[in-house]
């Protein structure tokens, strides 16, 4: 049971392991450290209370390198399954955009459409009072009565092409 002090390189090169790898152990055991009069840090170690067997650098890292270049191209197939998903659910975007462009022209087509048919009936309307003033009030009934059946027919044609449009 003889404590010895050491540095991070000299307990690695006991244990057969990096200095890094050394000072990882040190922390890990919770070794008492110091510092030394030229800035390196020293360990007190009981090197026979430390029970340490490296693992082969190797071995784990050709293991590890397997299974992160598995998960590499699994996570490489999710994005590309992801990226397909992407572009469907862009595409679908796009068919209902244009469709909704479409509906949005028709609208105010049909706004237009129904605004023209009321002014158009607001003029007619306007006409056929005007008329029925002068029928009261003129003595030439057939002039009137003439205007007013154009006036109607008018009015039925306009009534249909708007319930048609």
């Amino acid at each position: 049971m003889s404590v010895e002090i050491l540095t991070y390189g000299a307990l690695g090169a006991r244990l057969n392991i990096s200095p890094m790898a050394a000072r990882s152990l040190a922390r890990r055991l919770r070794l008492p450290r110091s510092l030394s009069d030229d800035g390196k840090a020293l360990v007190s170690v009981d090197l026979a209370e430390i029970h340490h067997t490296p693992q082969p650098p190797g071995r784990r890292q050709a293991s590890d390198v397997a299974q992160l270049t598995a998960k590499v191209a699994a996570l490489e197939a999710d994005i590309a399954q992801l990226e397909a998903m992407a572009a469907g659910h862009r595409a679908d975007f796009e068919h209902e955009r244009a469709r909704a462009e479409r509906l949005v022209t028709e609208l105010l087509q049909a706004t237009a459409e129904v605004t023209a048919a009321r002014e158009a009936a607001a003029r007619l309307e306007g006409e056929v009072t005007v008329l029925r003033t002068r029928a009261r009030t003129d003595s030439s009934l057939d002039k009137t009565e003439r205007r007013l059946g154009q006036l109607a027919a008018t009015l039925v044609e306009s009534d249909r092409k708007a319930a048609r449009g």
